[in-house]
């Protein structure tokens, strides 16, 4: 369960800042870099995110972009809906809980 939420907030930054580095992308996740080297290369295992490679024309550095794949995006739309599930059951019990 934690392992999809992981994953989850992993793919939904990714999506919304495809060009930042593994650095960035740890310290807007609040994960160490090791864990999330390990969420991306788990999601690209599952062919959930793309990895490119490219070179800044002048300095010459490499720089990586992520992309969601078609899959990646399926899959980031079903842990949201159950997350959405699962916020309302709880809101629902709340509700019931007050109400007694």
């Amino acid at each position: 369960m934690e392992k999809d939420q992981d994953h989850f907030n992993v793919l939904r930054v990714v999506q919304k800042k495809p060009n930042s580095s593994q650095r960035e992308l740890a310290k807007t996740l609040g994960f160490s870099l090791g864990k999330l080297n390990y969420c991306i290369q788990s999601l690209q295992e599952k062919g959930l995110i793309k990895i490119e490679n490219f070179n800044k024309r002048k300095n010459k550095f490499q720089y990586m972009r992520y992309f969601l794949t078609p899959k990646g995006i399926s899959v980031r739309t079903k842990l949201t809906i159950n997350f959405m599930k699962r916020k309302m059951k709880e809101y629902d019990e709340l509700k019931k809980e007050l109400n007694l």
